[in-house]
């Protein structure tokens, strides 16, 4: 499958690029950003996927969150794509911030209105793989997902749903205040299906790339420790 390369930007001795490709299966184009760290150059690295919350496209990680310097130290191939398919022409998805455009939500809809383009969850867990595994000097074996918001709650549902598929897991900022999500659920469903959970609550942040920006580096140790194993 062709790549157009859309962007190229040196980075803490390492490239961060931004491609576009003819996606098969949301039927569209699709953007999604790649850093290269210095070790690259020589072999392949371990890959590491973020996926973005709500209204995001595949710039707001790479521009705000500052993952770069801990990416490149520790090796790190990192994949950001965009949150949902754009362009489709499908009534009423431009209508709202938390439906369509923007908010694909890492699932496959099955609605038919939807269910052609709206794939998100094949698209980030076979057919971009399997395009950063061909294009890219990454080790497919070591493979690791984690997320913000709607991009939290994707990693998990990838991560779970494929055990053994990646080394690590996790999300940030996952749980909101106003009962959209709820983690006393979310604990007691894992630890009735003997899953471990390390829950962490970060007092007096809110929502924002502020908040994944003070602890993106000690998440990218978290998947390093298991991708550098």
């Amino acid at each position: 499958m062709a790549l157009k390369q859309v962007s190229s930007s040196k980075c803490f001795g390492g490239l961060q690029k931004v491609f576009e490709h003819d996606s098969v299966e949301l039927k569209c184009k699709m953007k999604f950003a790649v850093y290269l760290p210095p070790k690259a150059e020589t072999g392949k690295c371990p890959v590491l996927y973020w996926l973005s919350g709500l209204t995001c496209t595949e710039q707001n990680f790479i521009s705000k969150s500052g993952y770069h310097q801990a990416a490149s130290e520790h090796g790190l191939v990192v994949i950001a794509p965009d949150t949902s398919p754009r362009g489709c022409n499908i009534k009423g998805e431009e209508d709202s911030w938390d439906f369509g455009t923007g908010a694909g939500f890492y699932v496959d809809a099955t609605e038919d209105l939807w269910k052609t383009n709206y794939r998100m969850y094949s698209y980030v867990t076979k057919e971009l793989p399997q395009l950063v595994n061909d294009n890219f000097p990454v080790d497919p074996q070591r493979m690791s997902v984690f997320g913000h918001s709607m991009g939290g709650h994707g990693a998990l549902i990838c991560a779970l749903k494929n055990p053994g598929k990646y080394k690590a897991y996790d999300a940030t900022c996952l749980f909101l205040s106003d009962g959209q999500l709820l983690p006393d659920n979310f604990i007691a469903a894992c630890t009735e299906k003997k899953i471990p959970v390390v829950f962490r609550l970060q007092e007096g942040y809110d929502h924002s790339y502020y908040f994944i920006a003070t602890f993106i580096a000690d998440h990218i140790r978290h998947h390093a420790k298991y991708l550098n194993a």
